[in-house]
């Protein structure tokens, strides 16, 4: 029995030594606001050492936070434009879409090109962004708005709602969109049973957690890959998301970073960030 418990015994040590040794790369996005600290995930293997090989080398370097849209995303990462490369040769990686990676406030996704011209959802081979997002209430976010308001205006067409229609012309009228919005939901049961029709959006526990808590993207979800995450510098990523814009959502001050990558144990990531990697299946 007791040669057992030292085999036992020896076998937790093991187990624990590898986990203290594995080592996960981090990279650091310095701005004039401050640094911005980002993990990888192990299952979008292209674009994670896409990423690294980049920083690696510099390209990232001097390249900009070139769109920012408030209560949505900041984007940057446009090396091929800095290193005057035609659009129409620019490097993609194949889609990594998991559902287990949704777009959670800090989360980083590739940008890419729209599903018209590009159907297999492949990345722009640089550009990424980082999701700051809006907070939901849980019947907002679980709600089909594109199928609700489609669902709306034929609702509104029954004689026995005109009032409902008149109400809705007073507020497009006055470009009361947050009105608007609120009086779709309102009627979202009651136009389910009426039209016979499924008007919601199925979200996981953690899913709807997250997006009624910290808030986030979640029309995006399963459109692009999510390779990673911000685990320290959040609060440089609102500075950034509260610059001044112009045309294209554009700042008006230019906001340049310089990225590097280090490789150190997921314990030490853990201890300094408050990081916690997912359990091994």
């Amino acid at each position: 029995m007791r040669f057992f418990n030292l085999i036992i015994i020896a076998l937790v040590m093991a187990s624990t030594f590898a986990c203290a040794s594995e080592k996960d790369y981090v990279a650091k996005i310095k701005t004039r606001h401050g640094e911005i600290v980002a993990v990888f995930f192990d299952d979008t293997p292209e674009h994670k050492s896409n990423f690294i090989s980049l920083a690696e080398a510099g390209r990232f370097d001097s390249t900009e936070f070139h769109r920012i849209i408030k209560g949505f995303m900041v984007q940057g990462g446009d090396v091929f434009t800095k290193e005057g490369l035609p659009p129409a040769v620019w490097p993609t990686l194949p889609a990594e879409i998991r559902s287990n990676h949704f777009h959670k406030k800090g989360m980083i996704a590739a940008a890419r090109q729209g599903n018209s011209i590009n159907p297999e959802r492949r990345s722009n081979g640089s550009q990424f962004y980082i999701v700051t997002g809006e907070v939901y209430d849980e019947e907002s976010l679980k709600t089909d708005m594109v199928l609700l308001q489609e669902a709306f205006l034929k609702y509104i067409q029954l004689g026995s709602n005109s009032d409902l229609k008149d109400e809705y012309s007073r507020l497009y009228n006055e470009r009361k969109f947050d009105s608007l919005t609120t009086l779709l939901v309102s009627k979202r049961a009651e136009i389910e049973e009426s039209l016979n029709v499924k008007l919601t959006k199925d979200f996981s526990k953690e899913q709807t957690e997250a997006y009624t808590t910290i808030g986030g993207a979640p029309h995006l979800d399963g459109e692009y890959t999510v390779f990673g995450e911000v685990i320290s510098g959040m609060d440089v990523v609102e500075k950034i998301a509260a610059e001044p814009t112009g045309n294209r959502d554009v700042p008006l001050e230019t906001v340049y970073m310089t990225v590097t990558i280090e490789k150190m144990s997921k314990k030490k990531i853990e201890k300094e960030y408050g990081y916690q990697y997912p359990a091994k299946k």
